[in-house]
């Protein structure tokens, strides 16, 4: 997603996981994955506590709701509010409302690993069920913790997972950097046919190498983003990142053909998280 002006903080290290949290996330039954490669597992939410998100894992993000996030969406996103986030019966949902919340009309929720969750290459795994309705943007993606080649796109942008209401049978990967965005006409990305991505949970993944970024579904790959030899301005890919999951409301790209306001509250409901590195 495009976003505002990256703060620029202290880099914290990842948090670990115990050996429990491993065992649960090795033995939780998957979706069919790309084995290929000798990833292993270094974080993982498996949301199996029911209440609100776990604060040793999940930051709530509400930098940008007075000015729209820099895309004109419409939803204030709130922090440790039970309608807008929260784990029921093993699954995260984040819901967004019809409901005058700070300044907007809608209320939802943006949650980040930031400072907890931070990782320079991996592989990024998220089993999930995206609403449907006009007006809803559902995503999974990264931005840097600390920034260091300047604000956005600069410091580079990985969305492993963008859906929009009004096309529910798209879902799509994309990558912003300097050279590569939608403010100049430039940006890299691609989108694949998902029929049954609002009624069924599927697995998002995108591999993250020293040289290469590369996204699927259900194991299946459809993008990859190479390291073309042309300098930060195109891949600021060599600093950590942390992981977003948020559902926005309208918004440039969202909102392009308006907000159907008779399907609220919307769901997005995340199964698990899982993060490798080799």
């Amino acid at each position: 997603m495009n976003r505002l002006l990256i703060f620029s903080l202290a880099l914290i290290a990842p948090v670990t996981i115990n050996a429990s949290l491993l065992e649960k996330a090795v033995n939780k039954e998957p979706a069919p994955q790309n084995t290929k490669q000798n990833w292993k597992l270094v974080w993982a939410d498996e949301f199996d506590n029911d209440g609100l998100p776990d604060t040793a894992r999940w930051n709530y993000d509400t930098r940008g709701n007075d000015y729209g996030w820099g895309n004109n969406e419409k939803q204030w996103y709130t922090v440790a509010k039970h309608e807008n986030s929260r784990i029921e019966n093993g699954v995260l949902l984040i819901t967004a409302r019809k409901e005058k919340t700070g300044n907007k009309e809608y209320s939802s929720a943006r949650l980040t690993t930031k400072n907890k969750g931070d990782w320079k290459y991996g592989k990024f795994e998220v089993r999930a069920k995206l609403p449907t309705g006009k007006g809803t943007w559902p995503a999974i993606w990264m931005l840097p913790t600390d920034s260091k080649y300047g604000g956005w796109p600069k410091c580079g942008e990985i969305d492993i997972m963008e859906h929009v209401g009004f096309n529910p049978d798209t879902v799509f990967s994309t990558v912003h950097t300097g050279r590569f965005n939608h403010m100049i006409g430039t940006q890299v990305g691609k989108k694949t046919g998902l029929p049954t991505a609002t009624t069924d949970f599927h697995v998002y993944t995108t591999e993250w190498e020293e040289n290469e970024i590369r996204s699927y579904v259900d194991g299946k790959h459809y993008f990859t983003f190479k390291n073309n030899g042309e300098g930060l301005e195109a891949w600021p890919f060599d600093q950590p990142f942390h992981l977003i999951l948020n559902l926005a409301v309208g918004g440039g790209l969202g909102g392009q053909k308006g907000i159907d306001n008779s399907l609220f509250p919307h769901r997005f409901e995340v199964d698990y998280v899982r993060v490798y590195q080799k």
